[in-house]
């Protein structure tokens, strides 16, 4: 257990038995969803998401650039996260985290899987096509980054206006075009101790599990997967966890789409 009281994980751990949490909430039960659109000025779309305590916020930026050599009529995506110093404790500045790292390829891999950006709407020209950079910032840590920061990214690309771009010039006071979304993706993380799982750990249990798994959904198919600590799931809890984030996916996306 590493980070956390020994004597508190074991307390995530018993009340768990008795079909508890630490915090009262039911085993599959997420915390409540807040999302703000159109936060940042600046950039070409944004959001700011929280879940439960967790506070993150995502900014869009466009700009043109050429495309890569194996899709050359597609525009690129690149998204990044940055865990700030002063979200958590734990959280360093300097290059980033092999966290940070894992939780923007998470995040990235959920969307792009997803079919949700239309690509090839983000071609120009020959050699020039639109860039779409998704930037995640942590603000306030208290577990989940998975799914909070899936809701910030996709909720900041449902308001992302693409610059104008003529004569080799690109014109940011004129955002006129939204950027094409086809599809919407949520993920749900859960998180094992022993044989009990449990939905949206907080920090405390984040720390205490033995185990977890994020599957990114849009309410018909999977469309990602990403396991994570020693821990292992068997086959029969998979499948019931994906049909349980598919039923989830309907109740984060209205939050998303609002």
């Amino acid at each position: 257990m590493s980070g956390i009281n020994t004597l508190k994980g074991a307390y995530i751990r018993s009340v768990l038995k008795d079909e508890k949490r630490i915090d009262s909430r039911e085993k599959f039960q997420m915390r409540e969803i807040e999302v703000k659109k159109e936060v940042l000025s600046n950039a070409e779309g944004s959001a700011r998401a929280r879940l439960g305590n967790t506070d993150v916020i995502a900014g869009v930026k466009v700009v043109v650039e050429a495309p890569h050599s194996d899709t050359p009529k597609e525009g690129n995506m690149v998204v990044s996260a940055e865990l700030l110093p002063m979200a958590s404790a734990g959280f360093e500045t300097g290059p980033p985290s092999p966290a940070a790292i894992e939780l923007a390829r998470v995040v990235d891999r959920g969307i792009r899987a997803g079919g949700c950006v239309d690509m090839g709407g983000l071609f120009i020209e020959d050699g020039k096509v639109y860039s779409v950079y998704i930037d995640v910032y942590v603000l306030d840590y208290d577990g989940n980054l998975f799914d909070v920061c899936t809701i910030a990214a996709m909720s900041a690309l449902m308001n992302t206006k693409l610059p104008k771009y003529s004569d080799g010039e690109i014109d940011r006071k004129d955002r006129s075009r939204s950027l094409k979304i086809d599809n919407v993706v949520s993920s749900t993380t859960f998180g094992k101790f022993g044989e009990d799982i449990i939905l949206d750990m907080n920090a405390d249990e984040e720390q205490a599990a033995d185990a977890r798994i994020t599957i990114a959904t849009d309410g018909k198919v999977v469309r990602a997967m990403q396991k994570g600590l020693n821990g292992d799931f068997t086959i029969k809890q998979v499948e019931q966890l994906i049909d349980i984030a598919l039923s989830k996916n309907e109740e984060i996306t209205k939050h998303i789409k609002r």
